[in-house]
């Protein structure tokens, strides 16, 4: 079986290291397709795979093709190969805000097609995918992308309009939670400590602050109690929050996020 990728930048590398990480296929199984001859060694060199220039090659030899080429160039891949398909080919979309009718439309009415949305803590093993698959998609194909996406994370099925919020509330959100890491260790910094240790303490922090939400399955609003012990320094500082209005700020940004989706 071939696994190819059209695009090959962060989240098809980490595609592919978790899938070669769990022996769900080899290298000799994987091709990919990149713009230049210098990025196409690169992947080479770093990944140990089959790299080329040629979108067609790719395309008419994967069993699962990847389309990992940001939004704005779908259309144009889609021109390139849409004759040239193997048949009987699955196609992955991992691009935002390109619906299961916009990818039929450009890639043919009949072409199997599952729609995913991973996120950039798969580099390092951590990543969260919404996975939404077409009618014509079988459950043993949906099975085997489901393994392959939770070789660096989770994945789960869900339904195509929730996949456009998977892209906020989990695609875009690490970007909020470095703000927000960066922003305990400034004021760790402000305070007197080295940034080096802000940093490291204020990641930490948060690592094991999400690991408890998902391993004790209790409402944040109840572990935030926890650490909330009567006229103690904690309090003081989620009052501030409330005042400022962080929790309507996360709220906005996620909302203008799934918007910024909808349009693209």
């Amino acid at each position: 079986m071939k696994f190819g990728f059209i695009g090959c930048g962060n989240m098809a590398s980490a595609i592919i290291n978790g899938g070669l990480k769990k022996g769900i296929f080899t290298k000799e199984e994987l091709l990919a397709s990149v713009k230049t001859e210098a990025s196409a060694r690169k992947v080479q060199d770093t990944l140990g795979i089959s790299c080329t220039t040629d979108n067609l090659a790719v395309a008419a030899q994967a069993d699962y093709l990847f389309l990992a080429v940001k939004p704005q160039f779908c259309e144009e891949v889609a021109s390139q190969i849409s004759q040239s398909r193997k048949e009987g080919q699955i196609l992955v979309s991992i691009a935002a805000g390109k619906t299961l009718a916009w990818l039929k439309e450009k890639f043919g009415k009949d072409q199997k097609i599952i729609r995913t949305m991973p996120n950039t803590p798969a580099l390092v093993g951590e990543g969260i995918t919404g996975v939404c698959p077409d009618n014509l998609v079988t459950e043993e194909e949906i099975t085997q992308v489901l393994t392959l996406l939770g070789s660096f994370g989770k994945a789960a099925v869900v339904t195509e309009p929730i996949l456009d919020i998977v892209g906020a509330v989990s695609g875009s959100s690490p970007a909020f939670v470095f703000m927000f890491i960066e922003a305990l260790a400034d004021g760790a910094v402000a305070e007197g400590m080295a940034r080096k240790q802000a940093y490291e303490f204020a990641a930490q922090s948060v690592l094991g602050s999400a690991k408890m939400v998902l391993e004790t399955g209790l409402h944040p609003g109840a572990l935030k109690d926890m650490v909330c012990s009567p006229g103690g320094t904690t309090i003081e500082g989620v009052n501030v929050l409330e005042k400022e209005g962080m929790r309507s700020a996360v709220m906005d940004a996620v909302r203008a996020c799934i918007a910024k989706t909808r349009k693209l």
